[in-house]
């Protein structure tokens, strides 16, 4: 990537690039000496809250039960005018089915839609599916910028 440059991106840029969802990658903490368990995930954004919503399908052999408490990355990415951008999130994800309907986080996911995607050999009704949402600890985006001459 010689001739380019990085530069973060403003909250405004964040907010955009996210818009109000898509599918990307969302990274599962393991033991330190195992690679994080990524699996691609749907989700919807709340700008006005600053949280992310996903729906998580949980197959009968999936090991998501045992890593949905442990802290995640959530990774965005696209190019957009021949340029990356990224935005990555940390944290932990919330159980929002535990939560009370009346909560404003509640209330925040439906103000969104998260995209639903069939990949399943199965059909979606034999599939258990959970929502969670993510309120960022740290949240950063970068984009590439040609370098100057």
């Amino acid at each position: 990537m010689q001739g380019l440059r990085w530069l973060q991106l403003t909250d405004a840029e964040i907010t955009a690039f996210l818009g109000r969802g898509e599918t990307r990658v969302i990274l599962f903490a393991t033991k330190p000496d195992e690679p994080p368990v990524s699996i691609p995930v749907s989700y919807g954004y709340n700008a006005d809250e600053g949280l992310f919503y996903y729906q998580l399908s949980f197959p009968r052999d999936s090991r998501k039960s045992e890593l949905i408490d442990r802290p995640v990355s959530f990774i965005a990415y696209d190019k957009i005018d021949d340029r990356w951008r990224s935005v990555i999130a940390t944290g932990a994800l919330e159980d929002v089915d535990d939560m009370p309907y009346e909560s404003s986080t509640v209330q925040g996911m439906w103000a969104i839609q998260v995209p639903r995607v069939d990949i399943f050999e199965r059909p979606r009704s034999e599939v258990t599916f959970r929502f969670f949402c993510l309120d960022p600890e740290t949240l950063t985006g970068r984009k590439e910028v040609p370098s100057r001459p």
